[in-house]
């Protein structure tokens, strides 16, 4: 058989996320789209600012569409840091800016620049699914340090855990699947922990960080954290997940820093992705202070949490991002996501981010669409408790 035992193993276990999305198709085929219910994927249907449209239409018929440097324009990044100099409250230049494909893209290149085979990345669950396996493909292990109940990082939970091999901490907030924010302080006390290990480099994923509620904002990692670096995208804030464009902010206080950055230009080409989007980081740095119309996600969160409040659920307090980490009524919660798909319900299992009992909701959805749902989500409830 030509595929690798590997991969075999990872399709057994691969992302519960994308099993849900694709039963979602398959049942949108027979029932129609309106009538299900699909809660699955983190895909941002709310529509670009239309600043992007439009640089994207003008900026592809008059650029040079070919290569450029590894690291992205120069312009581009400069403009990258200028912006991001004041939100992180650090100054950054565009040397410390790496330009490339997504937030995910982004992780892996950082990791294949810091991680020797048989080191150990720290991600806090729960956590995006996709985690485990960003740090298999540099030769990594992935250990997992479990939040408290309220699902916010506990430092004895990460001191723990922190050994000889690791060269890796992931934050990810707001976080998936949570919605959580980590308030400043523990931002600091991470800062704290790892005082006597600058060989340990925080890795801050920030996709979300535009789309908060009710006034919060995110602390900054890089202001907190020497060692630290950011991976963003414009996935989220602008809804271009599928243009694949985003950057990695590198601390200037970061040990090492020029030998760093070195490494990751050089993994970001021979990792295959050779640069960044090219009409994606022009229209990025035309748009950096765009975003999408959060009140559009606020009111969708505020639906669903009446949706879910009246079925009995509860749920982690959603600050930000676009899920609803919710409570299975059963201790089986992939039991309660098979009962939901009788009712053409789509929401995906716990245990996919490292938290067995809960249940993630995404609501990138139309208001209408998560109202409807409450119906067969109470059924679904009902039927699943008295089994």
């Amino acid at each position: 058989m030509a595929v690798a035992e590997k991969m075999l193993g990872f399709m057994e276990k691969a992302s519960w996320i994308r099993k849900m999305f694709e039963e979602g198709t398959r049942l949108k085929a027979v029932h129609g789209q309106d009538n299900v219910y699909d809660f699955s994927l983190g895909n941002p249907d709310v529509p670009p600012p239309e600043r992007v449209i439009e640089r994207m239409a003008a900026l592809s018929r008059t650029m040079f569409h070919g290569y450029m440097a590894n690291a992205g324009y120069p312009e581009v990044r400069a403009a990258v840091a200028a912006r991001l100099g004041p939100v992180y409250g650090v100054d950054l230049t565009g040397d410390d800016i790496i330009m490339s494909c997504g937030a995910g893209g982004a992780m892996n290149v950082v990791l294949k620049a810091v991680l020797n085979p048989g080191d150990e990345v720290i991600a806090l669950a729960p956590y995006f699914v996709e985690y485990g396996f960003y740090a298999d493909n540099h030769g990594g292990k992935l250990v997992t340090a479990p939040c408290d109940g309220d699902f916010l990082p506990r430092m004895e939970a990460i001191a723990d855990r922190i050994t000889a091999r690791t060269r890796a901490i992931i934050l990810n907030s707001p976080n998936n699947p949570t919605g959580r924010v980590y308030p400043e302080e523990t931002i600091r006390g991470l800062g704290a922990l790892l005082e006597n290990r600058p060989d340990i480099t925080v890795i801050s994923d920030e996709p979300y960080r535009a789309i908060v509620y009710d006034g919060r904002a995110v602390p900054s990692v890089l202001r907190h954290i020497p060692g630290s670096v950011v991976v963003t995208s414009a996935s989220k804030e602008l809804s271009l997940a599928g243009e694949r464009i985003g950057y990695i902010a590198v601390n200037p206080a970061i040990p090492g820093k020029a030998e760093l950055v070195g490494a990751m230009i050089l993994a970001t080409r021979i990792l295959g992705f050779v640069n960044a989007p090219a009409l994606m980081q022009k229209v990025l740095a035309d748009c950096l202070h765009e975003s999408v119309d959060v009140e559009i996600y606020r009111r969708r969160r505020d639906a669903m949490c009446s949706v879910l409040d009246g079925a009995g659920l509860t749920y982690a307090p959603p600050e930000g991002a676009f899920y609803l980490f919710v409570r299975s009524p059963v201790e089986d919660e992939v039991a309660f996501c098979a009962a939901l798909l009788e009712e053409r319900v789509l929401a995906v299992p716990g245990r996919g981010f490292g938290w067995p009992g809960y249940v993630r909701f995404t609501y990138c959805v139309d208001e209408s669409i998560i109202r409807a749902a409450g119906p067969g989500i109470g059924r679904a409830v009902e039927k699943i408790r008295s089994r």
